[in-house]
């Protein structure tokens, strides 16, 4: 048993340190002291206010802001439960979410008054609808009214165990029905011990967060670990390629993650050339295979970058490549972090070999503590203690993997297996492409083939004929698309990944 208000620790060990730069706000600067008295005002508000007690859930329905992140300690000095709204998603997706997690409080923004205007009368288990806009909804409570009503002081502390749920982040709904993985203290803590051990953060590090509170990526891959060292998060409302090279260059930024989406526009970007990235240390990229011209562009300036791996259910980080393995390993994700297990198993469950792809299973305290309501499931996805991740890859000679593909976007033609990943990666180091994404097709004669979706960049003229003569000089024959279509954009998740399944469905007949 420990007492875990994380806010109040780091508080009393580096009070000055600036905590958050709100850049949501005129870039106002926040220090751990005040940080953690105006959390304490929220979690005296929704203790006394709201009644919220251990174990109640509070959801909140806002894009990226602080008053996200106090919630989310507010929780945490409460033992109560965030529950992370993806505001992507469409008010009747949210109704089954909203009332599967059952909170006792939505906190929610004024974007998205109107979509709560048509989910209040669904939700009547809702007792509290909070707004923390002015204007946001009329007659609910108003959080930045409400706040000189409640003292800055710590709420009685309590006690809490590892395995209490901290947060609930649904996943899976661009495939299915979306389960509420439960990030309990264990698997948040040991996550952040992981990334701070092995990826080497700094009380020193200035951190943008440009990825959704609502993803795993933006709470866990880099925003809770840097709060457990002391550096320094700043707050974004959500990813705007100009303001990010301001921050660079202005706040003295040096750390930063990103999907490759958002790489690939980073450097097609005309303010790219003329940046100074002296400060930058490092740069992680996840959520899915980088293609190597991004990170041959950052080497050219003389940045570290470097690829990730990692899911909600586990950490999400597990995986770090030694600095003197990445130019030569491009693709590689590297060896599993200080404390995670990984191993490769085929079809039959038995363990691969060195260059065999097999299916990555996962161990470690940082995986998750199964989903909510939905003990069957996580039956299914953790067996014999080992996280399924749904993920195939490959481990080197040196000890490290290198993820291949998704073993459901697995494309089997004429017998010969295709990872879209690997064509992904081959096409956007073609000088006209700005994005694309391989997708699987019936084919009456090899069962199924590839089909690319390729956008262009902006002036250039590609005919399919060219790029297809171009990808045959590239790879194997079976890999090449058999067929090509251009689009203006590629839909996208709520990760900021290509939407496999909005491609599929448009696309893939």
């Amino acid at each position: 048993m420990f007492y875990g208000d994380w806010l109040r620790r780091r508080a009393m060990l580096s009070p000055r340190n600036v905590a958050l730069v709100d850049a949501v706000n005129k870039n106002k600067l926040i220090t751990y002291e005040e940080w953690n008295q105006r959390t304490n005002q929220l979690a005296n508000f929704m203790r006394m206010g709201l009644r919220i007690c251990k174990g109640d859930r509070v959801s909140v329905y806002a894009m990226n802001r602080v008053e996200y992140l106090d919630a989310l300690f507010a929780c945490n000095k409460l033992g109560a439960i965030l529950h992370v709204v993806n505001w992507r998603l469409q008010t009747r997706e949210l109704e089954g979410i909203i009332s599967d997690a059952a909170p006792r409080a939505i906190l929610y923004s004024q974007e998205f008054s109107d979509q709560v205007q048509t989910l209040r009368p669904r939700l009547n288990a809702v007792a509290h609808w909070i707004a923390l806009d002015h204007g946001a909804g009329e007659g609910d409570a108003l959080w930045p009214a409400e706040r000189h009503n409640y003292p800055p002081t710590q709420p009685p502390a309590i006690e809490l165990d590892w395995d209490d749920p901290w947060v609930i982040c649904y996943t899976g709904g661009s495939t299915g029905v979306p389960k509420g993985a439960i990030l309990h203290y264990r698997s948040i803590t040991a996550n952040s011990v992981n990334t701070i051990v092995s990826w080497g953060l700094r009380p020193d590090d200035i951190v943008p967060q440009y990825m959704p509170f609502f993803h795993t990526g933006g709470l866990n891959v880099l925003t809770i670990p840097l709060v457990h060292m002391g550096g320094t998060n700043i707050v974004c409302a959500g990813f705007d390629i100009d303001q990010l090279f301001d921050q660079i260059e202005q706040l003295r930024v040096t750390f930063f993650f990103a999907v490759p989406a958002m790489f690939l526009v980073m450097i097609q970007h005309p303010r790219w050339e003329s940046m100074d990235l002296s400060n930058v240390r490092l740069v992680m990229a996840g959520g899915g295979i980088c293609p190597s011209v991004v990170h041959e562009a950052f080497w050219e300036k003389g940045v570290e970058f470097k690829s990730g791996y990692g899911l909600t259910e586990a950490g999400p980080n597990t995986f770090w490549l030694p600095t003197e393995y990445a130019k030569r390993k491009t693709r590689s994700v590297g060896r599993p972090l200080f404390h995670v297990d990984v191993k490769l198993v085929n079809q039959s469950g038995e363990e691969v070999g060195s260059n065999e792809i097999g299916h990555l299973l996962i161990r470690g305290p940082h995986v998750f503590g199964g989903y909510w309501n939905r003990p069957e499931a996580a039956a299914e996805t953790i067996v014999d203690g080992w996280l399924h991740t749904g993920d195939l890859a490959r481990m080197d000679e040196d000890g490290d993997y290198t993820i291949v593909g998704r073993l459901k976007d697995m494309i089997k033609s004429a017998g010969e297996n295709i990872y879209p990943a690997e064509v992904e990666d081959v096409m956007h180091s073609h000088p006209s492409v700005a994005e694309a994404a391989l997708i699987p097709v019936p084919d009456s004669k090899w069962g199924e083939v590839g089909r690319a979706v390729v956008v262009l960049k902006p002036g250039v003229d590609l005919t399919v004929a060219d790029l297809t003569a171009w990808l045959r000089e590239q790879m194997a024959h079976f890999k090449v698309p058999k067929s090509i279509v251009f689009v203006d954009s590629l839909p996208k998740t709520g990760a900021n990944k290509a939407d496999r399944q909005q491609l599929s469905e448009r696309f893939g007949t």
